[in-house]
C-alpha cells in the first residue's frame, strides 16, 4: 500500500429499501448530486424485529461509494429522501484502497465552486 492509497478517506455507506424503483431513485440523486461516485444495488432478504414483530421480506441493499467530506451531505440526503420512518444508514471507513480508484471517487463528488448549492437548495 502507498501513501497515495490513503490520502483520499473513501467510506463506504449502506442503506436499505424496500423496491427496486426506491433503491434506483436513491441511487440517481446521490450521484447527480455528486454525494457518491458509484452506487450498487442488490437484492437481499431482510429479517429483523419491527414494532415488536419478526418480520421477513425482500429488500435492496444500496451501497454508496463516497469520501469522508462528503459523507454528512449524503447522510443528510438519505435522511430526506428515504422512504422508511427508521432508515438503516451504516458508514465504514476503508482502511485502505488501490490509489487510482481512491482518486477517482474523490473527483467524482468533488463539487465545482460555481455548483455549490445554496443552504436551502436540493
Amino acid at each position: 500500500m502507498t501513501a497515495e492509497a490513503t490520502a483520499v478517506a473513501l467510506w463506504r455507506v449502506e442503506t436499505t429499501v424496500a423496491t427496486q424503483e426506491q433503491a434506483r431513485g436513491l441511487a440517481r440523486r446521490v450521484v447527480e448530486h455528486r454525494l457518491a461516485a458509484c452506487v450498487q444495488i442488490e437484492p437481499i432478504e431482510s429479517v429483523y424485529r419491527w414494532h415488536d414483530e419478526l418480520v421477513v421480506e425482500p429488500e435492496y441493499r444500496i451501497v454508496f461509494k463516497t469520501t469522508a467530506g462528503r459523507y454528512p451531505a449524503l447522510e443528510a440526503a438519505l435522511h430526506a429522501h428515504h422512504p422508511y420512518e427508521l432508515p438503516q444508514i451504516v458508514a465504514i471507513q476503508a482502511t485502505a484502497a488501490e490509489a487510482g480508484y481512491a482518486n477517482w471517487v474523490d473527483a467524482s463528488v468533488r463539487v465545482p465552486p460555481n455548483q455549490v448549492p445554496g443552504p436551502n437548495k436540493k
